[in-house]
């Protein structure tokens, strides 16, 4: 896709750069206790398939940080940049990344079942419990 097509992000202090073909707007927010923590709450994340060009790739430390998944943050500010699916290589990239994308739903929210009782949403969004996420990815792992 023309450099001109792309969405362009990037972190906080500037030293890597996202390029993004495709963004899904209807994002998805995850609770697990790995996101809580990495984030300091849910996680906010739009799909963007496997078209990212990384600019700035020795600024960034990738952290295995489940069976199925990696996550990514700038080396230098800190700024939480994408998880990555390891048997899609299909990122999810942090929705704050991307401040004014229009046509955003919230659609999905994983981990349903643990979700903190401090906060909650009013959207009605499909979900997926701790059981059934773990279901899904077995097969990958």
């Amino acid at each position: 896709m023309p450099e001109s097509k792309r969405h362009t992000t990037q972190c906080l202090c500037g030293s890597v750069k996202l390029h993004v073909a495709e963004i899904n707007p209807k994002f998805t927010v995850c609770h697990c206790s790995t996101c809580r923590t990495w984030t300091g709450g849910p996680l906010f994340a739009v799909q963007c398939g496997t078209d990212v060009v990384l600019e700035g790739e020795e600024n960034i430390t990738i952290f295995d940080s489940s069976p199925w998944a990696e996550r990514a943050f700038c080396a230098k500010c800190g700024t939480n940049l994408f998880y990555r699916v390891k048997s899609t290589q299909s990122y999810n990239l942090s929705l704050g990344l991307f401040p004014s994308l229009p046509n955003l739903e919230m659609d999905m929210q994983y981990f349903s079942d643990l979700k903190p009782d401090y906060y909650c949403f009013s959207n009605e969004t499909k979900a997926m419990t701790e059981a059934e996420i773990m279901a899904y990815f077995a097969s990958q792992m």
